[in-house]
This record gives structure tokens, sequence and C-alpha cells, in this order.
């Protein structure tokens, strides 16, 4: 048992009474003087050259201050592009467009209003290229080239766009034989998952503010998941040193889910901003320009191929997973890495093939989601899962504890032993909790099912975090790190690990704001790792100015500084107790003219693994390994079509509970979003590219309503290089939700659904069919 006095315990969070009594600082909130207002100019068809961009008409409007096209700013900057990990997308259109909402202009008014009226009297002439709506067309469609210059974009070692196609990255996995381990079976299953695409409906809409300063400086305000990579975009698209951007963050981003990623949407504020000079000008995107014009979840294709013997056990599997990414690459080429990793599951198969592929469209652009393309491919294989346990009579819960991976396993996929796996212990826990509750026989159209599903995910690597902290005269603690407050409870967590080093009052700690310019590097509040990579940084932060305290104490009392202790804010002998010291009177006794102790951490964390050579990465999936499980009881209306979700066990393997009450938060809130992506969410495009359903009166995302009873489970498998042994927990829990619930569905009516969202219509045509 833990002996922690701030760690492993509910303490409420930091920001709880701005958030209660409004007095949170979103970007929106943020005024400066002189402050101007833009409006972007999008494209209104999906592929198409533009010929001739004519703003004379809004250059003359009243209140206008300034209009910018793409080729203008083209010239000016060498036609920059910009993009991690490919290079592929401009400022603003100049040449051709390449999904309808693509930026071509923008204006900057001194009213909302009059920035709106301006951009209606933009007119553009067009000449229309045949388009590819879906991943197959582009597949085909290699003569009509959405990217015509594919092999000369600056790419990332280590990523592979195949010239002369629209495949923007390609990833090919092998391991053992799988064509002899699919003889060896004595049952193969071939299945196809579609997944939809969605929209990550944030409830802060995008926003930025930026100028250009006289000194040759950018300076943005920004609501984004990632400002270092923001500062890295622009820089490296404008030739300039990241030193001349600075990025400052608003104290608070409201939701994120990887939407709010490298200023997603809004990097045309950039060229209005230049043609502006030195005055401040906001965008802020309304709900409509939310979902035509910032990225999406990759809708996908899974073939999925499992040889396994009559008693359940896997011996090969091969899967083909195609990403549908839109007009640009964006962040696609890195989730097509985790889904091609993470496509196998969670299981010790012995023959593998993956074969993925990441293609443009002309559509709106995909990029990070909540789970990072491992929710795509759950869905397939935990389905396929239970359709294996069906055929051979075997328990879905029996079927997958006898194939799960196991502490030291060597993964096919990285090729690296997997450590600290509480999975056992999740499925166990989700199976033994769910109420088999009994039906009554009178209401005959209603049915009630049960399911299971399990997953797994990586981290990022390489990767790692900085951290200061502050200590100062009076007691009170600063820290200062680059993770971002997106609703997840992180900055409470860093305070509590820093409470718990420093023994300091927690309502004495204060988690600063990212700035590039103050606060020190962190990659991105993505991927499950703020708590494990900036926590460990906050702790050797910490732990640093208590070594410093040591050595002052340690002179003041005469005491060694190995037998000095500290405790409740105050140093003392740790084998007598008859010397003491607060941290107070130590620094007025050491400055007494005043002074801050001042502490740093840098945590860094990557192994190479063994990679075979035709494994084409840069380099392998991090050792941290998020485990989870989720059982599911639904009922159906056979006569409506109708799901009912009645109740969610949702088991999470943390490693370590920072703050059990933020973990159930976390399970909560992404259980409500992965039901809502399973059930309701999708992305409708017409044949021409067209979104049809651009606000939440036609997209329908889950409410109050609609939360059944979630029970969330946290189960503590300590990481040996976590932060108290803490790992990630943000996006594990979004990840087995849709084939559990697809499971129990086909529990309940006998009908498997392949084809995600599971919407009424598509029940009552499986039931259709099933009766013929």
């Amino acid at each position: 048992m833990d002996t922690y006095s701030k760690v492993g315990k509910s303490i409420k969070r930091i920001d709880i009474y701005e958030k209660v009594f409004g007095t949170a600082k979103y970007v929106d909130d943020i005024k400066i003087e002189g402050l101007l207002y833009g409006k972007i100019k999008r494209s209104s068809y999906s592929h198409a050259r533009i010929i001739h961009i004519d703003t004379s008409r809004a250059e003359k409007l009243k209140g206008v201050i300034a209009v910018v096209a793409g080729k203008e700013f083209a010239e000016n900057f060498d036609d920059p592009l910009f993009g991690n990990p490919l290079s592929d997308q401009p400022f603003l259109a100049s040449k051709k467009v390449r999904y309808i909402g693509e930026p071509i202009a923008v204006v900057a008014a001194v009213s909302q209003e009059i920035a709106e009226e301006a951009i209606e009297l933009i007119k553009v002439d067009y000449e229309q290229i045949t388009p590819s709506i879906n991943i197959k067309d582009s597949l085909r469609n290699e003569t009509t080239l959405i990217h015509e210059n594919l092999n000369n974009y600056k790419c990332l070692p280590g990523f592979h766009p195949i010239n002369k196609s629209n495949i923007c990255h390609h990833i090919s996995i092998e391991n053992g034989n799988t064509e002899q381990g699919f003889q060896e079976s004595d049952l193969v299953f071939e299945d196809v998952f579609t997944h939809q695409s969605t929209q990550h409906v944030p409830i802060e809409c995008h926003g930025a503010i930026a100028q250009f300063n006289p000194n040759g400086n950018i300076q943005l305000w920004t609501s984004d998941q990632a400002p270092y990579g923001v500062r890295k975009l622009i820089a490296d698209a404008l030739k300039m040193p990241e030193s001349k951007v600075r990025i400052t963050n608003a104290t608070y981003v409201g939701g994120g889910f990887g939407g709010k990623l490298n200023l997603s949407g809004l990097m045309a504020i950039i060229p209005i901003a230049w043609k502006i000079r030195y005055r401040p000008v906001k965008i802020l995107l309304n709900r409509e320009e939310e979902f035509i014009g910032v990225t999406r979840r990759h809708g996908s294709i899974v073939k999925l191929k499992t040889g396994v013997k009559n008693d359940g056990t896997i011996l090969s599997r091969s899967a083909e997973v195609l990403l549908d990414t839109g007009a640009y690459a964006d962040l696609g080429p890195t989730v097509l890495i985790k889904a091609a990793f993470g496509c196998i599951g969670p299981y010790k198969v012995p023959n593998i093939k993956v074969d993925a592929s990441c293609v443009y469209t002309n559509k709106s652009i995909a990029s990070a989601y909540r789970g990072y393309g491992v929710p795509q491919v759950c869905w397939a294989y935990e389905s396929q899962m239970d359709i294996i346990a069906n055929k051979l009579g075997i328990d879905p819960l029996e079927i997958r504890l006898k194939n799960i991976v196991e502490e030291g396993y060597i993964t096919p996929t990285e090729k690296q032993k997997v450590h600290a796996v509480g999975l056992g212990e999740c499925l166990t826990k989700v199976s033994e909790k769910l109420s088999r509750k009994k039906i009554d026989k009178n209401i005959k159209n209603k049915k009630r099912g049960f399911g299971i599903a399990c997953s797994y995910k990586t981290s990022k690597t390489p990767s790692g975090a900085s951290a200061f902290i502050k200590l100062n005269f009076d007691g009170g603690v600063d820290i200062f790190v680059s993770s971002v407050e997106i609703g997840q409870g992180l900055n409470t967590v860093l305070a509590q690990i820093a409470a718990e080093e420093l023994t300091t009052p927690f309502d004495n700690i204060r988690v600063l704001s990212a700035d590039t310019e103050i606060t020190p590097f962190f990659p991105a509040t993505t991927a499950s790792r703020s708590t494990f990579f900036a926590g460990n940084a906050v702790r050797m932060a910490a732990k640093d100015i208590v070594e410093q305290l040591f050595k002052l104490a340690s002179e003041i009392l005469n005491i060694k500084k190995e037998a000095l202790a500290l405790k409740n804010g105050a140093i003392f002998n740790k084998d007598s107790f008859d010397k003491k010291i607060t941290i107070t009177d130590l620094l007025e006794q050491t400055y007494p003219g005043g002074n801050s102790i001042l502490g740093r951490g840098t945590y860094y964390h990557y192994k190479e693994g063994n990679i075979p050579s035709h494994i084409k990465l840069e380099s392998p999936p991090l050792l941290v390994w998020m485990y989870g499980a989720q059982s599911v009881e639904v009922e159906v209306d056979t006569e409506t079509g109708r799901i009912t979700i009645l109740q969610v066990l949702a088991a999470s393997d943390v490693g370590k509970s920072i703050n059990p009450i933020s973990c159930e938060g976390q399970t909560e809130g992404g259980v409500l979003q992965a039901i809502g992506n399973t059930l309701y969410e999708e992305l409708i495009y017409d044949e021409k590219g067209k979104i049809m359903n651009t606000s939440l009166l036609d997209y329908k995302i889950p409410s109050a309503l609609d939360m059944p009873e979630i029970n969330s489970i946290l189960v503590e498998n300590p990481h040996k290089e976590g932060p108290y042994g803490a790992k990630g927990l943000g996006e594990t829990v979004v990840l087995p939700t849709a084939a559990a619930i697809g499971n129990a569905l086909y529990d309940a009516i006998g009908v498997r659904i392949k084809d995600l969202p599971i919407t009424p219509d598509k029940i009552l045509r499986a039931l259709k069919e099933k009766k013929k």
C-alpha cells in the first residue's frame, strides 16, 4: 500500500472555480488593442484549377483593412508549404483547390460583420477537374492525381509517399509466414469492416490571433494542443528561425480530441497578418466552418483475415488497412502508423502481415482524432474475435484470455517486449461485474444482449518533455510546462505530483499556460502521453528543488544532506527529529533580500528495438502500452431498430491513478463520445465532396440524455518508468466501445453490422436479410 499524501487521491480540480464561475480564459477572451477581424474565403469546388481571383470589390468595402489571396502570399514567400511529416499544404490555395472549403483568400476588417460581407464580394474563376471522392476512386484514378508533385514535397525520413499515385504513405509489416499459418489453421475467417468519418465537435470552436511585429517576429495567441508544433510548422514553411515565432496558448482550451493540432483550419491567418503588418487580427471559426474547414477522423476500410485452430488459438492474421486522409496528408501518415501497428490486436499471433495505405481524396482533411487510427482497427479485430468465438462455440471472454499478450511477450509488429500488462485483469473485471438482467418475455420486440471487447495502444516515440518549477520566497510553487489543459484535468495531475514531492499545500501551486517563449519544450498534448512524460519531467524538477533545499539546509542545520527529509513544508533530521526548519525560514535565512529556487527536469525515453529492415519506419512505438476492456448491455427494439445502451463497464490499465475521480471523468466522457461515434455520428458527403450535415441540427452528437450507466474500473499495473507507475488513459476508453456494442447487438438479435455507424435502418435491413 502506498503512503502518498497527494498522489492517488481524488483532489478537486485546480481549475474548478474558474470554470464554475465563468472566469476561465479561452482564446476568444483575449483582448488586444487595435484588434481586427478576419474571415476566410473558401473554395466551392472539391477539385479545380484557380484561373483568376478578383478581390477589388472587397478591398473597396468601407471597413476592410486588407485582403490577401493565395497567389500574392505564395509569390512573396517562394510558394510556402507546411505539413508534418509531409509538407504538402499551402497557407492559401493559389493554383489549385483540392476540397470544398479550402481557404483561397482572407479578409481583415474592423468588424466581424464587415469581414463576412467582404468575402462574398470576392469572385473566383475555376476550371473544374474530375474529383476523387472516396478511397476506391482515388486508388483507381491515378491518371487524375490530387497531388501531381508528390515526389517533390519535403518529407521526414521514414515516411513513404508513392510517386504518381494518390497514396501519401504506405506501410508493410510481416512476421512469420502467414500463408503457412493459414494452411495450418482449422478455420480461416475473412471480413471487411468500415469506419465512417466523424468530426471532433469541441465545445469551443477553433480560434487564433496573429500579429507580425516590426522586428520581424510573428506572435500568435491560440487554443492549440501543440504550441511547439505550430511554431515549427510556420518557421519551416516561411524559412525563418523558430525563435522568431512565438506561440502563446490561452489559459484553457475548450476541448481538442486531436482536432486542435498544428493550427488546424487556421493557417490562413498567417497571410492576412503578414498583409496587415503590425496589427493583430483574429479569426474565430463558426460551427459550419468547424465541419468544413478543420480536420476530421479518418474514414477507413479494414480487411481482416484470421486463421485459428479449433480450440481458438490464433495462428495467422493478415490485415489490409486503407485510410481516407482527404486533400492533404496532415498527420494522416502518423495515424496510419498507429493503425498499422495496432491492427493485429493485443494478441499473441505468430504469423502476421500488414499492408496499409493513407490515401488522398478530394474531401476535407483528416488527421488526429482521439485514438490515432486504433479505433478503426479495433472495431475490426474485436468484431471478428466474436465472429470467430461464435463459430467455434467458445465464450468470447475465454477466446480473448486464451490469446492476449502477457508480460514480456515480444510483439510481432513492433518487435518489442510489452511491459505492465493489465489486460487480463481488465477483461476479467468487466466480465464479472456485468449484471445479466433477465428480459421481460411479454415485450416481444425488445431484445437484450451483452458484448465484450478489449484493446491496446502505444504512445508516441521518440518523445519527451521538460519542465521548470519555481519555488517562490513565500513557499508558493509555479510549474512551467508546455503541455496543454484541454479539459482532461492535466494541470491538476501535475500539481499533485509537485505537491507530493515538495510536500507543499495543493492550493499553493499554479500551472502556467504554454508559451514557447517562456515554457520549455513539449511536443504535443496527444497520444495519452502528458501524464507519463510531463508528469515525469515535473517530478524530476521537483526533486531537483528538494536536492537544492537539502544542500542549503545541511549547512544551516549542520547535518549531512543524506540525513535530511522533507515533510509538510519542513526539512528535518529523519533519524533523530532534533533539528527542523521550514522552507520559508530556510529561504529567508539563505536569501534575506528575497530569491527563488529554480528546479528543472527533462524526461526522454526511447529504445531502439529490433525492427526488421523491411519495416520502413523512422522509429518504433514507445514502450508505454495502455490496455482496456469494456462490456456493454444493450436493448434492441426489433420494430424500430433503435439501440438503447443500458450499461457500460469500462476497465482501463492506468498503471497508477494519480487522481481517481479525474480518471473516472475521462472514462465517462470518452465512452459517451465513443457511443456517439458508434450509433449517431457520420460526416455525409455528396458525390461532389460537399459535406451535407454541417450543423448540430443535422450532425447528432450524444447529450446527457443519451448517457447510460457507465462504471469506471481502474486497474493499476505500475509501469517501471511512469511517474509513481502511471501510464496514459485518455485514448484507451474510446477504443473498444464500438466493437462491444456491435457484439452486444449480435448477442441480442443475431445480426452482425460491419459498417459504422450502427443505425436503426441498418439493423432493420439486417433483420430483413436474416429472415430471408
